[in-house]
C-alpha cells in the first residue's frame, strides 16, 4: 500500500483538475484534500507510507503479540505479574526517561524474558515536529539509559503515538531500527471504561496480531487480566517481536 494511496490520489486529481479545466476552486480542493491524505499517512503507521513498519505477523496459528508502550511505570509490576502468572511474555516500548525512573521495574522486565523496544527518551508531544538530528538523538538518549539501566540494546523502535515522516524515517535510519506499528489499537489510554476497551481488543484479534496497550494505568491491568483469560480460554499464544526480526540484544 506504500505508494499505491498517492498514485490513485494523483490520477484522480488529474482527471479532476482536467474535467474542470483547472479552475482555481478546483486546485484550492485539490490542495487540501492532498493536505489529508499526508496527515493520514503520517498518523496512520499501518500504511508505512514514511516508514515500513511490521504491523502484525502472517501466521495462521493461534498466537498474538502483546507489546505495552510508555513505561515503566508501578502499573508495570502487575502487568508483570499477570504474565508471569499465565507464563507468556510480552514486548515492552519503553520510555528513556521511565527507564531512569524506575530502574529496578526495568531489569525486571528483561530479567523474565520479556522484550524491550525504544520508545523515545521523552516520548515529546512534538515528536512529529522533530528534526531528523533531534528524532535521533531521542533514540539514541533512550539507548544510552537501556544500557546504563539493564545493560541491554535493542534494535526495535516503537515511534510515540504511531507517527511517522520522513526526518523519523532519517532517524530510524541513522540509528539502524526497526520500526514496529500494530493491527489492534487498544485505545486504552482515551477510553475510561475497562470492558468496552476489552470488547475492542478481543472483537479484533486474528492470529499474527500485534495488540498496542500501554502499562501505564490501572484499567490496563483490568483489562489485561480478562484479556489473559480470553486467550487461554481460545487456546492463544503471544509471541515476542524480536522472533519477527532476530535481533541481536547486547548483555
Amino acid at each position: 500500500m506504500k505508494h499505491y494511496l498517492f498514485i490513485l490520489f494523483y490520477l484522480f486529481c488529474n482527471l479532476f483538475i482536467y474535467g474542470f479545466k483547472g479552475g482555481f476552486w478546483v486546485y484550492v480542493f485539490c490542495f487540501i484534500w492532498f493536505s489529508a491524505v499526508v496527515i493520514w499517512a503520517s498518523f496512520d503507521i499501518r500504511l508505512g507510507y514514511f516508514v515500513n513498519s511490521i504491523t502484525h505477523k502472517r501466521t495462521k496459528k493461534k498466537e498474538i503479540a502483546l507489546t505495552f508502550d510508555d513505561g515503566p511505570t508501578e502499573f508495570t509490576q502487575v502487568v508483570l505479574d499477570l504474565l508471569h502468572e499465565h507464563q507468556l511474555k510480552a514486548t515492552f516500548f519503553c520510555i528513556g526517561k521511565q527507564v531512569e525512573k524506575y530502574p529496578e521495574i526495568f531489569r525486571r522486565i528483561i530479567s523474565e524474558g520479556h522484550t524491550i523496544g525504544n520508545h523515545t527518551y521523552s516520548h515529546s508531544k512534538s515528536t512529529g515536529f522533530l528534526s531528523a538530528a533531534a528524532m535521533t538523538e531521542e533514540i539514541k538518549h533512550c539507548d544510552a539509559a537501556m544500557v546504563r539501566t539493564g545493560n541491554i540494546k535493542t534494535p526495535l523502535y516503537r515511534p510515540p503515538f504511531g507517527v511517522t515522516n520522513p526526518n523519523i524515517a532519517k532517524a530510524i535510519k541513522r540509528t539502524g531500527k526497526k520500526s514496529i506499528g500494530w493491527n489492534v489499537r487498544s485505545l486504552d489510554t482515551v477510553t475510561e471504561h475497562a470492558p468496552a476497551i476489552y470488547r475492542r481488543i478481543v472483537k479484533r484479534i486474528r492470529p499474527g496480531s500485534i495488540v498496542l496497550l500501554h502499562d501505564t494505568s490501572e484499567k490496563t491491568t483490568l483489562v489485561l487480566k480478562d484479556l489473559l483469560l480470553f486467550l487461554k480460554d481460545k487456546k492463544y499464544n503471544t509471541y515476542t517481536i524480536d522472533s519477527l526480526i532476530k535481533p541481536e540484544y547486547h548483555d
